[in-house]
């Protein structure tokens, strides 16, 4: 899942899930349930930071 920049309707942020205005409660998103379902897109490797790839044999 990639996200989109999500567009201000009279200048109110949108939740990054949903499109949905965000509520402040839950800022950035709108909802507990587009909160969560961002934590497990996190938690289930959805989403992953760039860096060099990782050396499988490499130990520390």
């Amino acid at each position: 899942m990639t996200l989109k920049p999500t567009p201000r309707a009279n200048g109110q942020r949108r939740c990054p899930i949903c499109g949905k205005p965000r509520v402040e409660a839950h800022a950035p998103f709108c909802s507990t349930r587009c909160r969560d379902r961002d934590l497990v897109q996190w938690l289930d490797d959805g989403y992953a930071l760039p860096g060099p790839p990782a050396d499988p044999d490499a130990q520390d």
